[in-house]
C-alpha cells in the first residue's frame, strides 16, 4: 500500500513539474510575441565600416529572433539626455541602448528618471537597478594583434593612431606594444593621436606624420576613422584593424583587426530584459565569451605567425595568462607591476594613463 501511495505521489509530482516547465516555456516564448521597441543612440554613422556598425549589425542580427523594432539616432550629441527622453516618450522605446562613454551621464540621469525602463552603455561604467553598462576585453585581441604585427615588421618600428589619451585607448596601445614585443623585444610603437573618434582627416593627418618621421611597415589604430588603413595602403605596408574586419577593402595590405561580436551580448540581456529577469550591473566580458575576438589573419600572414597568435589565444582563453601580468615596466624605466602579480581591473579599466615599455608618444 505504501509503495502504491509512493508511486501515486512521485507521478504527482511529475505531472506538476511537466506542467511547471510547459508554462515557463509559454512565458518565455510568449515574451516575444508583443513587437518591443528599443532605441539605440550612436555617436556616428550606422554604416562607418568600424565601431557604429559593429553595434548596429549585431543588434539587426537579433531583431527577428525577439521581435524587436529598432529606432536608431545617429550622429548623437555627447549631451543625449532630450534624446533620450524622446526615444521614450516620443518613440515609446521600452530598451535604451548608448554606445559611446561620452553618452554616460545623460544616460545615468534618464535611468533614475525612468526607473521601468532598461538601459544599456556600451563602454561605460556606472550601474543601477534598470541600467547596465558593460565592455570587453578588447586589450587581449590588441595584444594578439601585437603578436602579429611583431611577426610581420622587418623594421621594428610601429604606427598606433589613438583617438584620445583615455583609459580604454591607452589600455589597448599598452597590450598591442606587449604583444609586439613579445617576439620582436626590440620594437618601438610610435603613437601619434588626432582627438577624434571618426574624423578622417585628422587621423589621415596624425598617420602620414608619423610615416614620414619613421620607417614604419606595419600601422595599427584606435579611431573609428579606416583612414590609417588607407595610407596604410597607399604606402603598402601592412595594417592592422579594429571593430570589424575589413580586409576586403585593403586586400594587399591588411594582415588582421580586433572585433566586436555585440549580437551574443544583446541577445542575451534583451531576453533578461523581456523575461523581466533583468539586474543592472557592470559588465567586463573576457575573450573566452567569443564577445571579443581577433579576425582571421590574412593569407599573407605566414604559418609561424599563426601558430604565436593560436597559442596567446589559447592561454587567454583558458584564463592561464592575461596581458597585464607582472613583471611590467613603463617606458620611463619604472616597474609598474611586479613579477607574479596582476595589474587590477579598477586601474587597467579607469586609471591607465601610463605607457608600457616600448611606447613612444609623439607631441
Amino acid at each position: 500500500m505504501k509503495k502504491i501511495i509512493f508511486i501515486a505521489f512521485f507521478l504527482l509530482f511529475a505531472a506538476i513539474a511537466g506542467i511547471y516547465q510547459i508554462q515557463k516555456s509559454q512565458v518565455d516564448t510568449n515574451v516575444t510575441a508583443k513587437t518591443t521597441k528599443v532605441g539605440v543612440l550612436i555617436n556616428g554613422s550606422r554604416s562607418d565600416h568600424s565601431y557604429c556598425q559593429a553595434h548596429y549589425e549585431a543588434l539587426e542580427a537579433i531583431k527577428d529572433d525577439l521581435n524587436l523594432e529598432f529606432v536608431y539616432l545617429e550622429n548623437v550629441p555627447m549631451d543625449c539626455y532630450k534624446d533620450i527622453v524622446s526615444l521614450i516618450r516620443d518613440k515609446g522605446c521600452k530598451i535604451v541602448v548608448a554606445i559611446s562613454y561620452e553618452f554616460g551621464r545623460d544616460m545615468m540621469k534618464a535611468a533614475e528618471k525612468y526607473p521601468d525602463i532598461y538601459f544599456f552603455h556600451a563602454s561605460g561604467v556606472n550601474h543601477r537597478k534598470n541600467f547596465s553598462s558593460f565592455f570587453g576585453r578588447m586589450y587581449q585581441a590588441r595584444y594578439l594583434s601585437g603578436i602579429a604585427a611583431g611577426m610581420n615588421t622587418k623594421t621594428g618600428e610601429l604606427g598606433y593612431v589613438a583617438a584620445f589619451p583615455i583609459s580604454e585607448v591607452i589600455r589597448g596601445i599598452n597590450a598591442f606594444t606587449l604583444g609586439v614585443r613579445s617576439v620582436r623585444p626590440d620594437a618601438v610603437v610610435h603613437v601619434r593621436y588626432c582627438n577624434s573618434w571618426q574624423g578622417d582627416e585628422v587621423a589621415g593627418e596624425a598617420c602620414r606624420k608619423l610615416l614620414r618621421l619613421y620607417p614604419i611597415d606595419v600601422v595599427a589604430m584606435h579611431t573609428d576613422s579606416l583612414q590609417p588603413h588607407r595610407e596604410a595602403d597607399a604606402k603598402g605596408i601592412w595594417s592592422v584593424g579594429y571593430n570589424i574586419d575589413n580586409a576586403a577593402m585593403f586586400p594587399d595590405t591588411y594582415l588582421t583587426a580586433c572585433i566586436w561580436r555585440w549580437d551574443v551580448y544583446y541577445r542575451k540581456q534583451i531576453l533578461n530584459c523581456l523575461q523581466g529577469k533583468f539586474h543592472g550591473h557592470h559588465d567586463l566580458i573576457d575573450m573566452n565569451e567569443d564577445i571579443v575576438a581577433l579576425s582571421g589573419l590574412s593569407s599573407h600572414a605566414d604559418p609561424e605567425t599563426k601558430a604565436k597568435v593560436q597559442e596567446a589565444d589559447e592561454k587567454l582563453r583558458t584564463l592561464e595568462f592575461d596581458v597585464f601580468y607582472g613583471p611590467i615596466i613603463d617606458n620611463t624605466g619604472y616597474l609598474r607591476v611586479d613579477e607574479g602579480e596582476s595589474l587590477p581591473d579598477d586601474e587597467m579599466f579607469n586609471r591607465f594613463y601610463w605607457y608600457v615599455e616600448g611606447v613612444k608618444v609623439e607631441e
